[in-house]
């Protein structure tokens, strides 16, 4: 972890990327929070621009539409409500009144997102509480409803409720950090009655790293995969010597560690995370286990690829990311062996490989603690992922007996469902802004609640593309908000796609159907724009590939009526 120097040092960091603007909000002191926030993102390539306001202004930055909070455009509004303070309010609390101290707090807070929503378009990172443990009544305290330890633990609870039913606010597990760096650790008490300050400067880089991975996967950066040793890594001992039945799983010795250590990994899987499997050996004896051991919690309808051979693990990880076709930093190399992680870090540097420690028994704490798979939304298609890309591995079967691509893409037998934005795929939707960034023709963010207010806007015309095939299932594959600029002009603000589709018609198929909804409501002309990022490039050129004249650099446009339909072999239903 950086030091507290190392991150101020850092804030003096010039970046070219695309700004990012952030309030902080705060009861307390936040100057060195703020540098050190600064400064960690700079150190992970984001251009973040902070503005730090006095400390305990809250409510006059959120009611004033005057305030500098408001003139600074945010991307963002971090609120953090330090828990010292709220102790002091408690105890300035008559005792009669204090059962309804976290009930009064948490409408507070949600009159502060009432405000920033009414006010701005910027999202709001919610810190939730540390814990602070008086001992007014000891372990009893627990049970008495006006105590602090009460009340601090239900507002917490509280917090997680409302922040599930606001899409526009984003959890900050402060307490987890506490508990993580313990209470000691974290506060300071001479630093807080001396400056304000809540949190101590050793502690500073941990939070600002926990910041940073939210910003991250709130621009669409977050892992998506993680490739699997096995021998040493999901179980103990090599079952190529062993066999099955001789190696080390299960709630013995050991085992234990190794179970839970896939217990993790399930889970993962459950939430969307991709489980792909790397492994020296031969592939007959690597599955044996997955098959025959009943302790084995990972079975192989668990894994999306699984490759078990003896070529080096570097080209494996390449098989795997062209079948997965995601970037190599949206994946995770987990191996016990230094040799075979080395090799793969110096052979695809954009891949993150984990430093396991030797024991198995601190795997699963050393990676949990690295918080590699903070994501911004989770959508009820994530458990259907994983059937999804075996799937897709045997179409890439299916693919090599055929001598014509337009034969193999007869032979799919696809067909699309074609919708407007609706309730029931707003999460879907706003997932997928903040998922794709190879075919993402502008790679506009949207919450939740943005969507729906689009969908419901009459400026705007939604399409939603869901694709199958006769080996399954593709779900929400693409994207489409047509915006209305006049009577006769339409501007395609957003078009996404989902990169397991590309090559197969579908780019085809999508455009002809906005020429087509274009015409259907007597628009005529549709403009549209590629904004370049760092991984979008593939699409640079499909404007034009599509008969749009370019009016100036990376802006588009095409009449209705000079267009002519693209061939693909999809039906729509």
């Amino acid at each position: 972890m950086y030091t507290f120097m190392q991150l101020k040092k850092a804030t003096l960091t010039t970046l070219t990327s695309r700004e990012i603007r952030l309030v902080v909000l705060s009861n307390v002191s936040t100057q060195f929070f703020s540098s050190a926030l600064q400064g960690y993102a700079k150190l992970q390539n984001i251009n973040l621009n902070i503005l730090d306001t006095d400390y305990n202004q809250i409510d006059f930055q959120l009611t004033d539409i005057n305030s500098e909070t408001y003139k600074f455009s945010p991307d963002y509004i971090l609120l953090y409500i330090s828990t010292e303070k709220l102790y002091e309010e408690f105890l300035d609390t008559n005792i009669n009144e204090r059962q309804n101290f976290a009930d009064s707090t948490i409408e507070r807070i949600k009159n502060y997102w009432h405000y920033i929503n009414e006010n701005t378009n910027a999202r709001i990172i919610q810190l939730n509480f540390t814990e602070i443990n008086d001992n007014a009544l000891g372990n009893f305290s627990n049970k008495v409803d006006t105590s602090f330890v009460y009340q601090i633990r239900k507002l917490n609870y509280l917090l997680n409720e409302s922040i599930s039913q606001n899409n526009a606010v984003y959890p900050l597990d402060l307490l987890s950090v506490q508990l993580q760096l313990g209470a000691s650790n974290f506060f300071d008490p001479v630093l807080y009655y001396s400056s304000k300050m809540a949190i101590s400067i050793n502690s500073l880089p941990y939070v600002a790293k926990s910041i940073t991975d939210v910003l991250l996967s709130l621009n669409g950066q977050f892992k998506k995969c993680v490739i699997l040793d096995l021998d040493n890594t999901l179980w103990g001992g090599t079952v190529g010597d062993l066999g099955p039945f001789g190696i080390e799983i299960g709630e013995l010795g050991r085992g234990h560690a190794f179970t839970d250590f896939q217990r993790w990994l399930k889970q993962l899987k459950d939430y969307g995370i991709i489980l792909a499997v790397c492994s020296k050996n031969n592939e007959d004896a690597a599955k044996e286990p997955f098959i025959k051991l009943p302790d084995m919690v990972l079975k192989l309808s668990d894994i999306s690829v699984f490759v078990a051979n003896w070529e080096d693990k570097a080209s494996n990880i390449r098989l795997i990311q062209e079948t997965l076709n995601i970037g190599f930093d949206s994946m995770v190399f987990i191996d016990d062996n230094p040799f075979e992680r080395n090799l793969v870090k110096s052979m695809i540097p954009e891949i993150t490989v984990p430093e396991l420690p030797e024991d198995p028994a601190l795997y699963l704490s050393y990676l949990q603690n690295l918080n590699l798979f903070e994501v911004a939304s989770v959508s009820k298609e994530n458990a259907s992922r994983t059937k999804q890309y075996q799937e897709e591995f045997e179409r890439k079967k299916t693919e090599t007996l055929f001598t014509s691509i337009d034969d193999y893409l007869k032979s799919l037998e696809m067909s699309c469902i074609v919708e407007p934005f609706n309730e029931k795929n707003y999460p879907r939707i706003a997932q997928l802004t903040q998922r794709s960034n190879q075919f993402n023709l502008r790679t506009i963010r949207y919450t939740e609640s943005e969507i729906e207010s689009i969908a419901k806007d009459n400026n705007y015309l939604t399409l939603t593309f869901s694709l199958h095939d006769k080996f399954g299932d593709y779900g929400l594959i693409s994207v489409i908000i047509l915006e209305k600029v006049n009577d006769t002009t339409l501007f395609i603000n957003t078009w996404l796609m989902s990169c397991r589709v590309l090559k197969r018609g579908v780019e085809e198929f999508i455009i002809n159907k906005v020429i087509n909804t274009a015409k259907e409501n007597s628009f005529t002309i549709i403009n549209a724009e590629y904004i370049p990022t760092a991984k979008n490039a593939m699409v640079k050129d499909i404007y034009k590939n599509f008969d749009f004249t370019e009016t100036s650099e990376n802006h588009y446009t095409i009449t209705t009526d000079s267009y002519s339909q693209k061939e693909n072999f999809i039906k729509e239903e």
